[in-house]
């Protein structure tokens, strides 16, 4: 098959990827905090639309599926035109319950809606102990998104927190004048003119007050109970430095966001996991340099001493710089480098908003690539004890940086089941009860070889773009502090370092 052909064939597979519904099902209804009323007399569970969609009604629906209000599954399911989507998801749903380990007994059936609304969180944290949390959210020039997320973290459950915004190198005041307008008693409002999400973040951690500091991005919604979720492992282990938690799309209205979504997006399962490495996973021979299996900045948390201690983030990795990404798994490993654990708890959930376009798609797969060996040149630089590490794990390295970036023929069949018009894949040994991939490399659906491609010239240019970043930031930081630039020279600045958030 010519290169021409084949671009065309991966075009029109593309622009024929239909819409998903996102919706999430509590099966327990009443049995965990805030829930709504008990299942419904046919034993249904309440059904709910995703973070700004519509209600459910017939096509392929993406769902989250809760039990007492915890996250269990997200299950891939089409629900016929003119039935009901409560009564087929939840039989979808259960299931999927069936064909894993058994399960506690329903409560008794009371009346429900078929789609309520959803409920208001719990005052604060039932019988879990959580430490006092500074939630640092960095932004430019995204204040519509902005407000979204942080009305999500003001219905928190969470009894002990602050929120700190930290506006980078803006332009306009548009970021400034919502928190003074909307949130300025709830809200911390700090700029950071010096362009860069990793230096934005070391901005936020060094205005945190809270024992931990947790991160999460503009364009999520994070769900009532996140932050307790998140933080109370840091009360449960006094050796733990991190915490990671569920990243799940909240719309699935474009090809590209379903694209992304099927190659993975940033799911890692419904399994809690605790990395540890005085006892390292026999199943990651990489370990700790696959960082991107342990979490994503968009859902991280760490004990605020340890991420000092360490330096922060690299300030020459992150969006908005020629490294283009990579200052979370740069967190991560230092972090483990020095001993202490990580745990990643599926239960802390945020609904994040996937790009949109094709143009987006091609950009994300690049800055991927970029932004993984970037940080891994990041690390060597930081830290060179450990370069014998790295070179023992060379060899596994890069044939698993070539299975990471394979492109997928859209006619293929795997394991994982056949993909649907949507491109997701069906889950293996439970008929009839079709799946999302839940782990970082259950990728047996289409990605492009464009797409392919963009991530391996990405992964080839990352240390150099990770050295030219170090230049551009100490440029940019030197016009800063000389105050010759001001505000223009930092906005000349970030538009110079290719910022693509």
């Amino acid at each position: 098959m010519s290169h021409v052909t084949r671009v065309r064939r991966e075009i029109r597979r593309y622009l024929a990827i239909e819409p998903v519904q996102v919706a999430e099902l509590e099966l327990e209804p009443g049995r965990g905090p805030g829930q709504g009323p008990g299942p419904g007399p046919d034993g249904g569970g309440v059904l709910r639309p995703g973070p700004g969609s519509p209600p459910v009604t017939h096509g392929e629906v993406f769902l989250l599926v809760r039990r007492a209000g915890r996250p269990v599954a997200a299950l891939l399911g089409r629900v016929p035109e003119g039935a009901d989507p409560r009564a087929v998801l939840t039989e979808l749903a259960r299931r999927h319950a069936d064909s894993g380990p058994a399960s506690a007994p329903a409560p008794a059936p009371a009346p429900a809606p078929a789609q309520a609304p959803a409920p208001a969180p719990a005052p604060a944290a039932t019988g879990r102990t959580v430490p006092f949390t500074t939630v640092v959210i960095a932004t430019r020039e995204r204040a519509d998104r902005l407000a979204h997320a942080l009305d999500s973290m003001l219905v928190q459950d969470h009894p002990d927190f602050e929120i700190v915004v930290v506006d980078n190198a803006p332009v306009t005041d548009a970021t400034r004048d919502l928190v003074g307008r909307e949130y300025a008693e709830r809200v911390r409002y700090v700029t950071e003119p010096v362009p860069g999400l990793a230096v934005a973040h070391n901005t936020g951690l060094a205005a945190a007050r809270g024992d931990v500091v947790a991160f999460t991005d503009d364009d999520v919604v994070a769900d009532p109970r996140w932050l307790t979720e998140l933080t109370a492992p840091f009360a449960a282990d006094p050796g733990l430095g991190c915490a990671t938690g569920l990243i799940l799309p909240a719309r699935l209205r474009t090809p590209a966001q379903v694209l992304l979504e099927s190659h993975g997006g940033f799911a890692k399962g419904f399994a809690p996991r605790t990395y540890d490495p005085a006892d390292p996973p026999a199943d990651e021979p990489l370990f700790p340099f696959t960082a991107g299996r342990f979490g994503s900045g968009a859902n991280m948390a760490f004990r605020t001493g340890v991420l000092r201690a360490v330096g922060g983030f690299d300030p020459a990795t992150g969006a908005g710089t020629l490294a283009r990404g990579g200052d979370d798994l740069y967190g991560f490993v230092r972090v483990l480098a020095q001993g202490h654990r990580l745990r990643y708890t599926p239960q802390a959930l945020v609904w994040h908003h996937h790009r949109e376009t094709w143009q987006d798609l091609e950009t994300q797969a690049y800055g991927y690539g970029v932004g993984l060996t970037a940080c891994l040149t990041a690390l060597l630089v930081n830290r060179p004890a450990l370069l014998p590490a790295f070179l023992a794990r060379l060899p596994r390295g890069l044939a698993h940086a070539r299975t990471l970036t394979a492109a997928r023929d859209t006619d293929a069949r795997s394991t994982a089941g056949a993909p649907g018009a949507s491109g997701l894949p069906s889950t293996p040994g439970v008929p009839g009860v079709p799946s999302v991939p839940g782990g970082h490399d259950d990728r047996g659906h289409p990605w492009p070889r464009r797409l392919s491609r963009l991530q391996r010239k990405g992964m080839v240019y990352g240390p150099v773009g990770y050295l030219r970043a170090r230049r551009a930031l100490r440029a940019a930081q030197a016009s800063v502090l000389s105050g010759t630039a001001g505000a223009a020279g930092a906005a000349g600045a970030a538009k110079a370092a290719g910022r693509s958030r």
